[in-house]
């Protein structure tokens, strides 16, 4: 799949680049400017402008919101799905109904990405949700309900919109990219292996504090895992963005680049 023509007449491209010049191991910095240069071909110039900011996020799984069914590796950065729940302390956050777990990172703002390894997994849903999602009873994983999300199941991938939109991939995925522009309400999904365009939901413009979304299907679904940011470091000037951990997680963890 390619990008929309509408993304390259607004010039608006949600691009990961691969330079990319890093402030700490809690993300990586790059700006507009070193788009043109990178891959993602879109056909089209862009015009030189101010210097945009995008950090690669090192996303943390959180244990709080955890299905009972799900296991968390030692580091937070996999889950895999148990044949029967665990016995967890009670939490407000944790998923009952369906088997999720969300990231520690809540986004409120800007520009950011994280990569997911899914090449061993069979079955899963990835995206981002809002803070307050349902955890319990019928949950449906939908922008309506606050889920902005894709899907493989059955060897089918899934755009989560209303109604579901089917995606004709050339091969099966392996990583996959999450870009997040808060402010322009675009939530973009990549193959990493051939750098091509998955899927992007235009919500127009996001509210809230938006959190990273993981489910697994079934205890044979395989497991999730998200890549690790290199730890190889240059600092970066003239950003300054906020990521905290949610209120009532198990989280101790705040980014905070400047």
């Amino acid at each position: 799949r390619t990008f929309s023509q509408r993304h390259i007449r607004k010039k608006k491209l949600p691009l990961v680049p691969e330079n990319s010049n890093t402030r700490s191991d809690n993300a990586y910095l790059c700006s507009f400017s070193d788009w043109k240069k990178e891959f993602f071909q879109a056909g089209e110039s862009f015009p030189d402008g101010p210097r945009r900011t995008l950090l690669l996020m090192n996303i943390i799984l959180d244990p709080a919101t955890a299905h009972p069914a799900l296991i968390l590796s030692a580091g937070n950065r996999c889950v895999t799905m148990g044949e029967k729940s665990q016995d967890l302390p009670e939490s407000p956050q944790r998923f009952r109904s369906l088997p999720c777990v969300l990231g520690c990172q809540v986004i409120t703002s800007g520009r950011c990405y994280w990569e997911v390894e899914v090449k061993d997994s069979g079955a899963w849903d990835l995206g981002i949700c809002r803070l307050n999602v349902m955890r319990t009873g019928r949950i449906s994983i939908k922008p309506e309900d606050g889920f902005w999300a894709i899907r493989f199941y059955k060897d089918e991938y899934w755009a989560l919109t209303s109604p579901e939109r089917q995606l004709i991939l050339k091969e099966r995925l392996a990583r996959v990219c999450i870009f997040l522009d808060y402010e322009d309400g675009l939530l973009s999904f990549y193959n990493m292996t051939d750098k091509s365009h998955i899927y992007t939901f235009s919500q127009g413009s996001f509210e809230g504090s938006l959190r990273p979304f993981f489910r697994l299907w079934s205890s044979d679904s395989g497991h999730l895992t998200i890549c690790p940011v290199p730890e190889a470091a240059q600092p970066a000037d003239n950003l300054r963005h906020v990521f905290t951990p949610a209120l009532g997680t198990s989280c101790n963890l705040q980014i905070s680049v400047h």
